[in-house]
C-alpha cells in the first residue's frame, strides 16, 4: 500500500504528538538531534522535520510498536510514511 503524501503527513504528526507526550523518550530524541523546544514547536509542520521524527522512532522496534500500539496504526505504516517523506526515497545504486 503507498500512502499520499497528505496520509504521510498525518502518521507523522500522530508521531510528532506522541513523541511530545512520551517523558522518556523525548528528551532522547532532544538529545540526539540537538532540537531545543522552539525547534521542535516549528518543525511540526515542516516535512523534514517530520521525517526526522519517523526516522528516530525507526530506530527501534520497541519504539515502532509502542507508537502503534498506542496510536492503532499498523507497524509498516511508519515506514510507508517515512517513504513519502523528503527524502525517503529508495536509493538506486546502479
Amino acid at each position: 500500500m503507498t500512502l499520499s503524501s497528505e496520509a504521510a503527513e498525518q502518521v507523522a504528526l500522530k508521531a510528532i504528538v506522541w513523541l511530545a507526550g512520551n517523558d522518556d523518550l523525548l528528551p532522547v530524541f532532544m538529545g540526539s538531534t540537538g532540537a531545543d523546544e522552539a525547534a521542535f514547536r516549528e518543525g511540526v509542520g515542516n516535512p523534514e522535520f517530520q521525517a526526522s521524527v519517523l526516522d528516530f522512532l525507526l530506530m527501534d522496534d520497541a519504539w515502532v510498536i509502542a507508537f502503534c500500539d498506542t496510536e492503532g496504526v499498523p507497524y509498516d505504516r511508519l515506514m510507508q510514511a517515512r517513504a513519502m517523506l523528503p527524502g525517503g526515497q529508495q536509493v538506486n545504486w546502479t
